[in-house]
């Protein structure tokens, strides 16, 4: 696969990268879920048009990601690929428009809503650096009722592979452990696995999201791909947190409370 983008995610990707010649990744754009400039939105869509016609010129199949974040899924939703949204963020508009300009192509096309993807080399504004930080630092802001839906890079990069394997196209999929837990026990096992406190403030209450489904990406990939228990976000923290406590980096911004 050819992959455009040069962060996190496109890193981990490399590893699949020789087995899927006809696809055309695009790992690159807006990343952040409380993103409101419109110039950095106008960017995006214009690198996915160009994406979009290189596939079509060169008959490949382009794989966009989107997003499975609260800011797609709010209230009363269900968590599923299936329902009309009508997301009540800016990010969340933007990342449906993307989606919908990939739909409306005459490429094959796969569309991937990814959750919040934990491991190696993530930068520091990604919700497990940041809440790392704060907590290192002494403080960390959270909104009352958050929850997070952690995914291993790792198991990302797994069910692109696996996808792509299939030959899977023209399908929207959520790519989750389906399995959110609270914004604030995920401080509190940041804070046992470093040994420390620190104070909370908590910003506002998030209205309650459903937790994002999984059941389709399961049943278009083969048994045993992915395998999330209960456990699942418990085993990353305890292996991703003392590998990403390295030294303080600047303080977060706190008016973005994860």
């Amino acid at each position: 696969m050819e992959i455009v983008g040069r962060g996190f995610l496109a890193g981990h990707l490399t590893a699949v990268g020789a087995r899927h010649e006809a696809a055309l990744v695009l790992a690159a754009g807006v990343s952040t879920t409380v993103a409101h400039a419109r110039a950095d939105f106008d960017r995006e869509a214009e690198l996915v048009r160009e994406t979009l016609t290189r596939c079509r010129a060169e008959g490949r199949t382009m794989v966009l990601f989107s997003t499975a974040s609260t800011a797609l899924y709010g209230p009363g939703t269900d968590g599923r690929e299936n329902e009309v949204l009508v997301p009540r963020t800016p990010y969340g508009r933007h990342k449906l428009a993307m989606e919908r300009l990939v739909r409306d192509s005459p490429v094959n096309w796969l569309i991937l809503r990814l959750t919040h993807l934990v491991g190696s080399g993530q930068r520091p504004h990604q919700l497990l650096p940041s809440l790392i930080n704060q907590v290192r630092k002494g403080a960390v802001r959270v909104r009352r009722g958050a929850r997070r839906d952690l995914l291993d890079v790792k198991d990302a990069v797994r069910a692109v592979d696996a996808l792509l394997e299939a030959r899977v196209t023209h399908e929207v999929v959520n790519v989750a452990s389906g399995v959110p837990v609270p914004v604030e026990r995920i401080v509190d096992r940041i804070e046992e696995i470093l040994g420390s406190r620190a104070a909370r403030e908590t910003i506002g209450t998030e209205p309650s999201a459903p937790a994002v489904s999984s059941d389709k990406l399961r049943g278009l990939v083969a048994p045993g791909v992915l395998v999330h228990d209960a456990d699942y976000p418990w085993r990353l923290l305890d292996r991703y947190v003392p590998a990403a406590a390295g030294p303080l980096g600047p303080r977060p911004d706190p008016a973005t409370p994860s």
